[in-house]
């Protein structure tokens, strides 16, 4: 079984925010660079469950996963977002926890929105080794929009919203407005990940449901597509929006090949293509 511990990451040096942090670690050893979750809109460390755990033992990686600002055990955020909430992120709470932990070298995962703020962090690190995707977005379409809106009527049911704060306590309204108000504006409309994706370097797994309530094939597309370093789109049948809880067998297959083939190529043996 893996060791789990929980910290606290310091967000500045200057002030008292800070990220709720907890790390699977494997023995007797871990077999390579540490992978970094990022969780999904209404997201934290605690709804990743057991995929964490079970992503540990599988790759024999120490697994990272981390609490945004405003989400979880992290403390509460100072304001709304702002529309460069996911580029944001990559020079903010995950390059507090790059600091931190003295990352040298990193795997970044990341679920839906997490998986937008995953691809800016990929392409801003040199050191970042893979990025994967889970269900993740690159621009806005009206799949995604209709399937917030009906979150946002599930949610204003009575009860609905304490299904959030279980998770994340009195900051349950704020996680949920964050999401729906955000990706709602008409203003935000014109977002897309394009410029990233071109500057990611690493290999890229982009893992989508066909069934996906909150985007289309189309979105994951966009990451296979990319002008440098290798890449793979794997559409899962049958899946919705989160294929780690859906199919966390196809899903940890796919990541262990894709890392198990960085090894290799790392290690200096020859790659087949795919």
């Amino acid at each position: 079984m893996p060791q789990v511990s929980d910290l606290q990451v310091s967000l500045h040096d200057t002030d008292r925010q800070s990220l709720f942090v907890r790390r699977w670690r494997p023995e007797p050893d871990t077999k390579g660079a540490s992978i970094v979750l990022l969780h999904d809109s209404l997201g934290c460390v605690e709804l990743w469950r057991d995929f964490p755990e079970a992503l540990c033992q599988t790759t024999g990686r120490e697994v990272i996963a981390y609490d945004r600002l405003g989400f979880g055990q992290s403390t509460r955020h100072p304001d709304r977002l702002t529309h460069t909430f996911i580029a944001d992120e990559a020079h903010q709470g995950f390059a507090a926890l790059h600091r931190a932990l003295k990352l040298e070298g990193f795997v970044v995962l990341g679920h839906s929105v997490g998986g937008c703020m995953a691809a800016g962090i990929a392409a801003h690190y040199d050191d970042c080794q893979a990025l994967i995707t889970l269900a993740a977005q690159a621009f806005v379409e009206e799949r995604t929009l209709s399937g917030i809106r009906q979150a946002r009527d599930t949610f204003a049911l009575p009860g609905q919203i304490e299904r959030l704060e279980k998770y994340h306590g009195d900051k349950a309204r704020w996680v949920l407005d964050a999401w729906v108000e955000t990706w709602l504006d008409p203003d935000f409309r014109g977002w897309t990940l394009d410029d990233t994706l071109r500057r990611v370097r690493c290999p890229v797994l982009a893992l989508h449901g066909d069934q996906d309530e909150y985007g289309s094939p189309q979105q994951t597309e966009r990451y296979a597509q990319l002008p440098q370093g290798p890449s793979r789109m794997v559409l899962l049948e049958g899946c919705g929006h989160v294929p780690h809880r859906e199919q966390p067998d196809r899903v940890l297959d796919y990541i262990t090949s894709l890392l198990s083939e960085q090894i290799n190529v790392d290690d200096g043996e020859e790659q087949g293509t795919q």
